[in-house]
């Protein structure tokens, strides 16, 4: 396929990344990717704690500096991956005036105050403790879009990828319809793109993040912006799964996808 972009990356500036900037670019092209975004982990909750402020800084400026030395041959967006901001929205919304960025992911990875989903032992928990775990989850990534300061809501299903990929537990979705409805209806109200994210097709969980019934569902209820990143932490995974997170949206209606520049979204024909 064309016009393969992956719009969440991670360099050596994420505290789990382990590749340069340079490094990503120069596979990029040597890969044919007409376009990457680094979008480094700024986790909110922690964002003086553990420096993601310095973390913030670094990224940003050796993301310019890589635009810069690749220009003509790669599009490279600078972008972040905001962590949790709805859990300290003042030094949140500072950030976004700081930096000029392309593209800002929205997650959350953790509930307040509790360990990421990827660091939990679900094999103390009941299958009641964890239904109400992704309730509470899924009530925070409904406030994170009604906050709505972003650009593009990162991996939907994450909890899933640990919880049913990892150790093995069984989550029945239909129970959690109500709730993720509302999550679309909101992204499609606040003109906010919902991201494949494909890094699960490598994991143990083997599907995007949303998986094909929730896009299905998106579509339906008036979703048409999408964004479609492999979520790389190595450069072996840089553009793993963007063209089957292609080739899915295309399955599921979709016929563009957002390309994130100065925070407008281009659309690009997916083929």
């Amino acid at each position: 396929m064309k016009n393969l972009l992956d719009q969440h990356v991670h360099s050596d500036n994420s505290f789990d990344g382990h590749h340069s900037v340079v490094f990503l670019c120069e596979t990029a092209v040597e890969r044919g990717l007409r376009g990457v975004s680094f979008t480094d982990h700024v986790e909110m909750d922690f964002f003086r704690e553990k420096q993601f402020d310095r973390t913030a800084k670094q990224s940003f400026f050796e993301v310019v500096k890589g635009r810069s030395a690749f220009r003509g041959r790669l599009i490279v967006c600078a972008g972040v991956e905001l962590g949790q901001p709805t859990y300290n929205l003042p030094e949140s919304e500072e950030l976004l005036q700081q930096y000029s960025y392309d593209i800002v992911i929205g997650s959350i990875h953790n509930l307040r105050e509790k360990l990421d989903f990827a660091l939990i032992d679900y094999a103390e928990l009941s299958d009641e403790e964890i239904a109400a775990m992704l309730r509470e989850y899924f009530d925070e990534v409904l406030a994170l879009v009604n906050w709505g300061k972003f650009d593009t809501l990162a991996h939907l299903t994450y909890p899933l990828r640990y919880i049913c990929g990892e150790h093995g537990r069984t989550v029945r979705m239909e129970e959690y319809q109500e709730q993720v409805d509302e999550v679309l209806k909101a992204l499609v109200r606040q003109n906010i793109s919902l991201e494949i994210n494909a890094s699960g097709l490598r994991q143990k969980i083997k599907e995007t993040m949303p998986g094909e019934a929730i896009l299905r569902r998106y579509q339906k209820l008036g979703g048409e912006k999408i964004t479609i990143g492999s979520d790389a932490h190595y450069v072996e995974h840089l553009g793993a799964g963007l063209a089957e997170g292609m080739a899915l949206a295309l399955r599921c209606g979709f016929t563009h996808m957002q390309l994130y520049q100065n925070r407008e979204a281009v659309p690009i024909k997916l083929n």
